[in-house]
Parts: structure tokens; C-alpha cells; sequence
């Protein structure tokens, strides 16, 4: 149990770590406006996963390769979808926005792999956004 603990708070460090050197001193945090989360029984689905999705076509894919239940509207004009996965039990995502407009897709996980793969998505607003992960955005 004491081996657990120790794990879980190394693990929120290096995290800490990850996201602090992730992100510059001058990004700034941008909000999820929706936020879906879930597991997929079927590992091998995340592989290719993408970090953003900027267009309706490729939400759609996403959503029936994953075989997702109630697939949301979202307006592509107006927001992107970031999204990531993970073997891990616990997967949290977030994002910055550089003065630039790159937006930082972060995804932190927990390292208790299990069967499958947890996921999140979310949308973020497209204001102010000119790439993601530096890849320009595609157009709707």
C-alpha cells in the first residue's frame, strides 16, 4: 500500500514537471467547454488517435471507429476538439493558448495500466487559435 502512495506522488510530480515545461511561462490557460469521458474495451482502436480534430468528418470517424454512444453536435466554425488517451485508469486533459495562438494539448495520466484505453475529449473555442501542438488548423 505504502508502495501505492509513493508511486502516485511521483507520478503527480513528474506530471507537474511535464506541464510546466510543456507550457511557457506566458501561456494561458484555456477552458474545455464540453468534456466527455470514457474507456474503449478494444486497445489497438487509440492507436493514430489525434491530439485535435478540426472538422466534423473527422469527428464522425473518430466517433464510429470508437463505437461511441450519442455523439454530440458541435459547431467546427466555432470550436476544435483536443482530445487524448491512455492505458491508465485515470486520464485528465488540458490545454494553454501560447500569444502566438499555438494551443498545448496536455494530457496526464496515472501509470496503472489496465484493459483498453481510457479517453477525454473536449472542445475549446477557436478564438485566438492559429495551430494546436504546432499543426496549422485545417479548414472546416
Amino acid at each position: 500500500m505504502k508502495t501505492t502512495y509513493c508511486f502516485l506522488l511521483a507520478l503527480i510530480i513528474l506530471s507537474l514537471v511535464v506541464f510546466s515545461t510543456a507550457a511557457s511561462a506566458d501561456d494561458k490557460p484555456v477552458k474545455l467547454s464540453n468534456q466527455w469521458k470514457g474507456s474503449v474495451a478494444d486497445a489497438a482502436l487509440a492507436d493514430g488517435a489525434p491530439t485535435f480534430i478540426a472538422t466534423a468528418k473527422e469527428f464522425d470517424a473518430l466517433w464510429t471507429k470508437w463505437k461511441l454512444a450519442d455523439k454530440p453536435a458541435i459547431d467546427f466554425s466555432k470550436e476544435i476538439v483536443v482530445l487524448a488517451t491512455s492505458p491508465g485508469s485515470h486520464l485528465s486533459l488540458s490545454c494553454t493558448l501560447s500569444d502566438a495562438g499555438n494551443l498545448n494539448v496536455i494530457g496526464m495520466a496515472t501509470l496503472d495500466f489496465g484493459e483498453g484505453f481510457r479517453y477525454v475529449i473536449g472542445t475549446v473555442s477557436r478564438d485566438g487559435v492559429k495551430t494546436v501542438q504546432g499543426k496549422e488548423l485545417p479548414k472546416e
